[in-house]
């Protein structure tokens, strides 16, 4: 007998809400139903998907092996359903995004209300998270992250590249004078990042190399609290140009040591788990966002 895709859909739902009970609630199936066809999957297939006591669900080897190829085969049915109505419908539905506090204030917000007109179909969810989430753990759609992606089974798309600038506010220049070379920051307060440590590498060039290590006298995990700090005239401050476009546009922070910058760009992806066709509401925010973000390229 063939496996039938509502039986895939029982199987991934179990496994996602982590009990039966879960799974048949979020599909407005009773338990015994869910239990009953995940019993018919597994006869079907000829082994046990899944161990199941009274406390607990373990996923058997076989039971991971087809848990990775049925939700391949939901995304493909899925996107090809969507493809083919791609024309006739408009995006809808719910979209998670997720992405670090500072780009999401400065990146996103922003265009939200522009979004919104646009595309007023599509549900926002949006939430923050300095750290590297997972993605399926906390029900994102899709990442946005700054900087280097380590190795990883996701799938990223470029949104393009923000530099990273050396700033402080002109009252703190006022007060303690302008730096003319990179070492002159030795004299300086420094403001920067308690990890990851790379980011307090700063992109300035000098005779031993274009990488300046600084040990900063104040530092913060999130480069908001950074930001807030350069403003408030307690240090230089390195930063991306995405979040601090408008402080340098307003004159709250000006540029400093610009003539010794390696050109650095801090690059900025999208990262998702679907490996085909995105979601038509995933595609829309992808293209508009990419698009707005030009203007942090320079």
């Amino acid at each position: 007998m063939k496996t039938r895709s509502e039986e895939l859909q029982v199987f991934v739902a179990v496994i996602d809400c982590g009990s039966i009970s879960a799974a048949a609630e979020q599909m407005g199936q009773t338990p015994s139903a869910v239990s009953r066809t995940l019993s018919r999957l597994e006869g079907k297939l000829g082994t046990t998907l899944v161990n199941r006591t009274t406390r607990r669900m373990d996923l058997t080897e076989e039971g991971r092996f087809f848990l990775e190829r049925a939700r391949l085969i939901l995304e493909q049915m899925n996107d090809m359903e969507e493809r083919l109505s791609m024309n006739r419908q408009t995006p809808s539905g719910r979209l998670r995004i997720n992405a670090a506090a500072p780009f999401m204030l400065h990146a996103i917000l922003p265009w939200i209300g522009e979004f919104r007109q646009q595309y007023p179909g599509i549900e926002l969810e949006l939430n923050t998270d300095d750290l590297i989430i997972d993605l399926l753990e906390q029900s994102t759609d899709v990442a946005i992250r700054i900087g280097e992606l380590a190795d990883s089974s996701l799938h990223a798309r470029s949104l393009g590249c923000s530099p990273v600038q050396v700033l402080a506010s002109p009252e703190y220049l006022a007060r303690h004078g302008t730096p003319e070379k990179v070492e002159d920051l030795n004299g300086h307060s420094l403001l920067g990042f308690s990890s990851p440590e790379s980011l307090n590498q700063w992109p300035l060039r000098h005779a031993q190399g274009d990488r300046w290590p600084i040990r900063p006298q104040l530092i913060a995990s999130s480069g908001e609290t950074l930001r807030q700090l350069a403003i408030a005239g307690e240090g230089i401050v390195s930063l991306s140009h995405f979040m601090t476009h408008e402080d340098i546009r307003a004159g709250r922070l000006q540029v400093v040591l610009g003539e010794h910058s390696n050109g650095y760009r801090q690059p900025i992806h999208a990262v998702y788990y679907r490996n085909t066709q995105l979601a038509l509401r995933i595609q829309c925010f992808l293209d508009f966002i990419q698009e707005k973000l030009a203007i942090y390229a320079s």
